[in-house]
């Protein structure tokens, strides 16, 4: 059966929220250009984004209904369901993982006891595994309300959890002061975060990240030679490699299985043998 119409807005809520939206829609020289803001603003009112929120962006921009829908299931940042105040995302993709991302996320569902994309009882988390937070430098990084908490360990992220729902204060790593998901969304928005030092408040990537950066700007790190696999480790400091030495390990000549027939795998043999 066709899905009645979308229920619309109290009037009050409505013409609030036609006033952020002119704002919002007079930055973009096409309307069109509006439409993710706009969907951040109807996440704000109403904490995920409702078939009532799509509505108003599509009556807004002069868009059906289909192509608004389009947009706000393709990208995860919008909620298609009630969520939480604290949307706690836990990275684990490749290092996250390696460095225990996954752990942390098996934790804090047992700890929870709620699945991906679940919510706990009381309304306040909403537990995700995200696949890169774009801070492999800080691995293990969990993000609440896509703020970082670097370097985290199952025990300490089941502390965040605790005190988000005891509301206690929480702090992140870096960054601007945590805020609930509304609040948050309200500035991906576009409109100002008010809140004293919020705005002074920054983060910046760690050395890791950063040592490209250093030398496309022309920086030269010192020589250091890395010696092949299996020899002893020199004690002396790092210096410029003479024409004879190897600078990495991936240079050396290695057994391999074509080359050593006493390798385990057995020399290799031609095609048909």
């Amino acid at each position: 059966m066709p899905a009645l119409p979308a229920p619309g807005y109290p009037d009050d809520v409505r013409a609030r929220l036609e006033t952020d939206a002119k704002a919002i829609v007079a930055r973009y020289p096409g309307s069109r250009s509006a439409l993710l803001p706009l969907l951040h603003l109807v996440q704000a009112e109403e904490g995920h984004v409702t078939r009532t929120g799509m509505q108003f962006c599509a009556d807004v921009l002069g868009l059906t209904t289909a192509e608004v829908t389009a947009v706000a299931t393709f990208y995860t940042m919008y909620r298609r369901k009630p969520s939480g105040d604290y949307q706690v995302g836990v990275c684990t993709n490749t290092l996250c993982a390696v460095m225990g991302g996954d752990a942390i996320f098996e934790t804090l569902q047992e700890h929870l006891g709620v699945a991906n994309n679940g919510t706990t009882d009381d309304g306040k988390i909403t537990l995700e595994h995200i696949e890169c937070n774009a801070a492999c430098d800080f691995a293990p990084v969990v993000m609440v309300n896509w703020e970082f908490f670097d370097n985290q360990t199952p025990d300490s992220a089941k502390q965040l959890v605790d005190d988000l729902r005891a509301g206690a204060q929480v702090s992140p790593t870096r960054g601007a002061p945590l805020c609930t998901f509304k609040e948050t969304a309200r500035i991906l928005a576009g409109f100002p975060d008010e809140r004293e030092g919020a705005v002074e408040a920054s983060g910046s990537a760690g050395p890791a990240s950063l040592i490209g950066l250093r030398l496309a700007k022309g920086e030269t790190p010192p020589a250091r030679v890395v010696h092949p696999r299996g020899e002893a480790r020199d004690t002396q400091p790092p210096h410029d490699p003479s024409p004879g030495e190897h600078l990495s390990s991936h240079d050396a000549p290695q057994d391999t299985s074509a080359s050593d027939p006493d390798h385990p795998a057995g020399p290799t043999a031609e095609e048909g043998e």
